[in-house]
């Protein structure tokens, strides 16, 4: 399989920013992330997790793409967390980045969202 920034139609991430694929698979929502999570691409994943119309109880965030996560990325996981939790379902992250796994190691968000090291792992 060739990924789009394989083949050079497209960059790996967008330059900055954040984009947000939002897909159902076996009744979980997957959110699949890519570019950076800061203050400045905070509010697009916290109206993306905060979607009525999509609500599900079981979320899957798909990592593997977002190349830094500051610490109001770190805020919206967690208060994504809470609002799962209290709903009844989960959150779960899947295939961090290193440099993201690192930021939530040091602050030990791994810790409260149970965090898998791929996708497949993170459906079962």
């Amino acid at each position: 399989m060739t990924h789009p920034e394989q083949a050079g139609t497209q960059p790996p991430y967008p330059p900055g920013g954040l984009t947000v694929r939002d897909t159902v698979t076996d009744g979980i929502r997957v959110l699949s992330l890519a570019g950076e999570i800061d203050h400045h691409s905070g509010p697009a994943l916290h109206q993306a997790l905060n979607d009525s119309d999509a609500f599900r109880p079981r979320v899957i965030l798909e990592l593997s793409r977002v190349s830094f996560m500051d610490s109001s990325g770190i805020n919206i996981l967690l208060a994504a967390h809470h609002t799962q939790t209290e709903a009844g379902g989960w959150l779960r992250l899947a295939a961090p980045a290193t440099a993201v796994k690192r930021t939530l190691d040091l602050v030990g968000a791994d810790t409260v969202i149970d965090c898998r090291t791929t996708l497949h792992q993170a459906l079962v």
